[in-house]
């Protein structure tokens, strides 16, 4: 990227990070700004197994935006680390017996997360991999017309990926009633213009990808702002596009649920994110039965070949303190 596109950008997304300044003050007390440090335990309790058990489950990893280091693992019985085919996700397999039936599998983590910006790719991936449609995240006939007609007359993908947010987050709305919501279905979120994060998240993609502009999806937890510790209520995702050779991250459903903070969440991320896995469709071996594992947060258990739930908690203690008090 050339030194003017770089002043360019780095200007583009000053000038959103400045809209974001007169915000209400309870949009700001979700977000820890700067950095966030905090112990995160990811804990699954197993069921009774009669059975051929098979267990995948996220393993968290640093980047450049979050250092890792796992404090400890305990599982029954003996599990080992697998990789997917595509991303680069690390992955726990376990294969419970029956005589491994209600155990506990718990993952302590110590991380270090920075509030992240647009950057340089760290993830040694080939960008044309996130032009390529997804099992639920097809680029067809409908999302191009949708795309071309949301990027009408703008230039760079910087501005496409602007309109293409704000085209979601304004046809969109957050909302986890009914069914078909959750799975990260982006036809379904296109038809009935609601859902989840995943949601949300699933339709930006598709839209980029049909106007040509590679996204991908990422997957893990927000850690409460507003306490030290405590139970995580469940997961969030988010998505990121490339424009002029750098990432530029997004969060479309907290857009859509913070109005005020529209503009912060196009190019940021707050500090107080854990990131789990990224991309769609993974490709493990040994794999499920059921086939390539649409997204990894929380684990995928199959017993004798077929989906088994288990209950899963994420809790978290807070190692410094994110308001400076």
């Amino acid at each position: 990227m050339s030194v003017a596109h770089a002043l360019i950008l780095v200007g583009f997304l000053s000038l959103f990070r400045m809209e974001t300044v007169a915000a209400a003050p309870t949009d700001e007390s979700e977000m820890v700004h700067g950095t966030d440090q905090f112990e995160f335990v990811y804990r699954v309790k197993l069921p009774r197994i009669a059975g051929a058990g098979r267990l995948w489950m996220p393993l968290a990893k640093s980047d450049s935006y979050q250092t890792v280091k796992v404090k400890k693992i305990t599982a029954p019985g003996r599990w080992k680390k697998l990789g997917d085919r595509d991303y680069g996700n690390d992955i726990l397999f376990l294969a419970p017996g029956s005589d491994e039936s209600d155990g506990i599998i718990e993952v302590t983590y110590q991380v270090k997360r920075l509030e992240k910006t647009s950057y340089d790719d760290d993830k040694a991936s080939d960008p044309s991999r996130y032009l390529r449609p997804d099992h639920l995240v097809p680029v067809n006939k409908t999302f191009r017309g949708l795309a071309l007609e949301a990027v009408r007359g703008k230039k760079g993908d910087l501005e496409r990926g602007r309109a293409l947010y704000d085209h979601v987050r304004q046809r969109m709305r957050y909302d986890k009633s009914g069914t078909g919501w959750g799975y990260g279905d982006a036809v379904h979120a296109c038809e009935a213009r609601a859902g989840n994060c995943t949601d949300f998240h699933a339709y930006f993609i598709a839209l980029a990808r049909a106007a040509g502009i590679p996204a991908r999806f990422e997957i893990g937890a927000t850690i409460p702002a507003d306490k030290n510790d405590g139970v995580i209520g469940g997961y969030h995702c988010w998505a990121e596009f490339l424009a002029d050779g750098r990432w530029i991250p997004v969060d479309i459903s907290e857009a859509a649920k913070h109005p005020k903070m529209a503009a912060y969440y196009f190019g940021h991320h707050p500090a107080n994110r854990f990131e789990f896995s990224t991309g769609r469709d993974l490709v493990v071996e040994p794999g499920p039965a059921g086939g390539a594992i649409n997204f990894l947060v929380y684990p995928v258990l199959e017993v004798d070949g077929k989906t088994v739930k288990t209950e899963t908690e994420f809790t978290f203690r807070r190692t410094n303190d994110p308001h400076g008090s």
